[in-house]
């Protein structure tokens, strides 16, 4: 009888042994693979933006990155000139990088306060690069609100919501995405 009551206690807590993943704190943990999170930005591409009245740049084929010693994710996206012949120009690579919020409203992860670390185009004016990361970045920001990284399912939140926590922080780690939950705040 000792056993079966071990065993089932032991497959109990199998639930919160996931939740708690790698880490010493003592919140319960969901990951988010990397995989997980380029799926949900190459949703958003590709997509075209007007920089002033001549420009129209379209950006595409989104590549993760994960920065962990600054605790943001990102993409290098690879930027073409609309209207303008592919031989004329090479398509450019822009890296942008975001930090991450939880929004409890619809249980989604967002990005916030992008940031374009780097514009690399070839054959393209030191004038017109330019103006092309202030308008990547302006342009960024706006769309950064609505940028979902990643939805939290309801059953990704159950245990945590039973045990009185909510997602608090979001690590950013070598593959992926730890969201740490901590106690639920009192409103």
């Amino acid at each position: 009888m000792n056993r079966r009551w071990l065993l089932s206690m032991a497959l109990a807590c199998c639930p919160v042994a996931d939740l708690r993943a790698e880490g010493g704190e003592g919140g319960p943990r969901h990951k988010v693979r990397a995989a997980e999170l380029h799926a949900a930005l190459s949703t958003r591409f590709p997509m075209q933006f007007s920089l002033g009245s001549v420009l129209a740049v379209q950006v595409s084929a989104p590549r993760l990155l994960l920065l962990p010693a600054r605790n943001k994710v990102g993409a290098t996206l690879v930027a073409q000139l609309v209207g303008i012949p592919p031989q004329a120009v090479a398509p450019g690579e822009v890296d942008v990088v975001f930090a991450l919020h939880y929004e409890p409203s619809d249980r989604t992860v967002r990005a916030r306060e992008p940031e374009v670390l780097d514009l690399r185009w070839r054959g393209v004016p030191p004038e017109t690069l330019q103006q092309l990361r202030r308008g990547l970045g302006a342009v960024m920001k706006e769309a950064a609100g609505d940028l979902v990284v990643h939805t939290l399912a309801p059953r990704d939140l159950a245990l945590a919501d039973t045990m009185g926590f909510e997602p608090r922080r979001m690590d950013v780690v070598d593959d992926g995405v730890v969201i740490v939950f901590g106690p639920k705040a009192r409103r």
